[in-house]
């Protein structure tokens, strides 16, 4: 697959195609063709391309019919809260039934399934309904899964065949978290990283040797996130008491801030911008932006506005939008980024989750309502909503190729059409 969404040899094709249209018709036809594709993205991995939750895609519709976003596809795929990746028409996710965790490759249109890969794995409800939590990586026509019990499989993604398997976590010793392992897969050229012990571990993802790892302690619930300060590389994540910053190509410690919350659940990814990095944690723990200065971290502030305690914010102009709260209170807020102020707030939706795309947010409420907002600063700007599932819904929704995917913990997976065709 190409980095920018676009699958092998689409823009070649296209471009054959025009050469052999009538001239009249290259404008009309190809120049039509050209915009619908650029205004499409995949989606394949957690986050997305870019790991900061906002997809590149527009033109997508919020202009919804009376009886709501036409439902293409609904399928169950077991209990867990696994987010849905896309990439070359393929739609991919995970949950568990009787002790199994199956990861599921759809048709992203149309919801066939086209392959599905099973193994052991407990479905353990702590508190909670249990399955897994993170979400496959598609990479170079491979998939990239991390279970709750620290075992990772390579998959190739046309078939499902397996090319490598690892139990990790066994293999290192490393102890579990309480709720399980989380991280989704970060590849970063030929290196994949897992938040898998003290500050992670890295493999080789042709064969899953591993390259180095940091310890055997528990780890935190974060996945990597690659970034760059002028010359120096890092990946930062949060550990179980610390977001941490290390030397992608050895795990060295770069830089460290304390931060405990409380069950050591810090599970927001770090949300990194030039030289500032925000963290947010649930357990009314609360928020904080750090600049990183001469390699150590500075606190400009820290409050309790934003506690994040399941899913990222997103950072779009300045501003921070995202979930505050661990209970059924939870409000969606928006937050200046440079100084911590609350800019809105918003009631009734819950701890829910979401993305941005095209100066939007796309949120789904925690009992399953799909709400659709202007990513504006100055207010709450609702400008679509519609219940399209039941149940508790704490997974992340996708927009990709003009098709929402949402899911709840009961591995109920429903794609709702929003390209307005």
């Amino acid at each position: 697959m190409s980095i920018f969404g676009f699958p092998p040899g689409l823009l070649k094709n296209s471009a054959e195609s025009c050469r052999r249209l009538p001239v009249l018709a290259l404008a009309a036809g190809c120049g039509w063709l050209a915009l619908a594709d650029l205004r499409a993205a995949d989606w394949p991995r957690y986050r997305g391309p870019n790991l900061d939750g906002i997809s590149t895609e527009s033109g997508w519709s919020v202009d919804w019919p009376a009886t709501g976003p036409k439902q293409l596809w609904k399928a169950s795929v077991g209990v867990g809260f696994s987010s849905i990746s896309v990439a070359d028409g393929r739609a991919y996710t995970m949950g568990n039934q009787k002790d199994q965790d199956t990861i599921y490759c759809f048709d992203a249109a149309t919801g066939q399934v086209l392959w599905k890969h099973a193994y052991p794995c407990k479905l353990d409800p702590k508190y909670y309904d249990g399955g897994p939590s993170a979400t496959p990586t598609v990479e170079a026509g491979r998939v990239y899964t991390l279970s709750k019990e620290g075992e990772i499989f390579c998959l190739e993604a046309a078939d499902g065949k397996v090319v490598w398997g690892v139990k990790l976590a066994q293999d290192l010793g490393a102890k579990t978290p309480t709720w399980g392992f989380s991280s989704s897969p970060v590849i970063q050229g030929n290196i994949l990283y897992v938040n898998v012990g003290n500050r992670g571990t890295a493999l080789d993802k042709t064969t899953g040797k591993v390259i180095w790892t940091t310890g055997d302690e528990a780890a935190g619930y974060s996945s990597f996130v690659p970034f760059s300060m002028g010359a120096t590389r890092g990946m930062a994540l949060f550990t179980a008491r610390t977001v941490t910053a290390v030397n992608p190509e050895n795990g060295n410690e770069l830089w460290s801030y304390p931060w405990k919350t409380s069950y050591d659940v810090n599970a927001a990814d770090p949300i990194v911008s030039g030289d500032l990095v925000f963290i947010s944690s649930g357990y009314n723990h609360g928020a904080a932006l750090l600049r990183i200065v001469d390699g150590k971290p500075e606190r400009i502030w820290e409050n309790k506005q934003m506690r994040n305690q399941h899913n990222n914010c997103v950072l779009i102009d300045g501003a921070l939008y995202g979930i505050d709260g661990d209970d059924s209170k939870a409000e969606l807020k928006c937050l200046d980024f440079m100084t911590g102020q609350v800019k809105w707030s918003q009631k009734g939706l819950g701890k829910g989750a979401l993305m941005a795309a095209d100066g939007k947010l796309i949120v789904i409420s925690e009992k399953g309502e799909l709400v659709i907002a202007a990513a504006d600063p100055t207010a709450f700007k609702p400008l679509a909503r519609w219940h399209v599932l039941g149940g508790k819904c704490w997974t992340m929704p996708v927009l990709s190729h003009g098709r929402i995917y949402c899911r709840n913990a009961a591995g109920d997976l429903v794609c709702v059409d929003v390209s307005g065709k």
